[in-house]
């Protein structure tokens, strides 16, 4: 990998909700250096250019084929297995395919439509702040769920799950709006996970342990009979 694709990759674009974060950093660093604080200072520089990394908003290239299930989050694919979804999501309550995505605080956390669809329900739910690794971390902790539509009415879940260390849920659409897949749709401050329910029937496509790019990796094809993948280590 060359030194100019390297730096590329990391001076990227910063999204607007980071700034005043890094500004609160920034200023901070400064004061400990004014108190001649050098130890503790130069932590702040590390810090405020963590925050600047942590908020950085990259473009990304999205497979626009009809009926492809594009990652929400980058991250780990952390557990694909048959739950009935929340009852947030206003979906059938019987079992379906729940893909989540686990991000750690050096992963991107703009968060990306998963598929071209109508917002139908987006409901906030209060909750704790465990490990979002967790299983129960679905159920226990804060969270946002939208419930998305597509043009032939089938419905698919995404759910915001604030994590250990994350503490608050940002949203940048509104109930009724239209999502294109790849669509940035919100964010979740520092460490958390993204929970995807397939509709019935539909089967993963990802893997378990995989590393996935918020709005390029494709985690299902909702129009396709492909069984479900499995993977390996190598």
């Amino acid at each position: 990998m060359s030194i100019a694709k390297s730096v590329s990759e990391v001076l990227v674009p910063i999204h607007k909700e980071g700034y005043r974060f890094i500004a609160i950093f920034a200023a901070v660093t400064l004061v400990l250096f004014w108190l001649h604080f050098g130890p503790l200072a130069w932590i702040g520089v590390i810090l405020t250019l963590w925050c600047a990394y942590f908020f950085r908003d990259p473009e990304r290239v999205t497979p626009v084929r009809d009926g492809l299930v594009i990652s929400p989050a980058d991250g780990r694919i952390s557990a694909i297995e048959e739950v009935i979804p929340p009852v947030e999501l206003d979906l059938a309550r019987e079992p379906v395919t729940r893909i989540s995505v686990f991000m750690n605080v050096f992963d991107v956390h703009v968060n990306r439509s998963p598929l071209d669809a109508t917002i139908r329900r987006i409901a906030y739910v209060p909750g704790l702040f465990v490990n979002a690794d967790l299983d129960k971390a679905s159920l226990d902790n804060e969270r946002q769920a939208f419930t998305l539509e597509r043009a032939n009415g089938q419905r698919i879940g995404v759910v915001q799950i604030a994590g250990l260390v994350a503490r608050r849920i940002v949203k940048f659409v509104n109930d009724g709006e239209h999502l294109s897949a790849g669509q940035r749709f919100g964010l979740i401050r520092f460490g958390s996970r993204v929970d995807v329910y397939l509709p019935r029937g539909a089967k993963s496509l990802a893997c378990l342990g995989q590393r996935a790019v918020a709005g390029e990796t494709v985690l299902a094809d909702l129009d396709a009979s492909e069984p479900e993948r499995q993977g390996r280590p190598s």
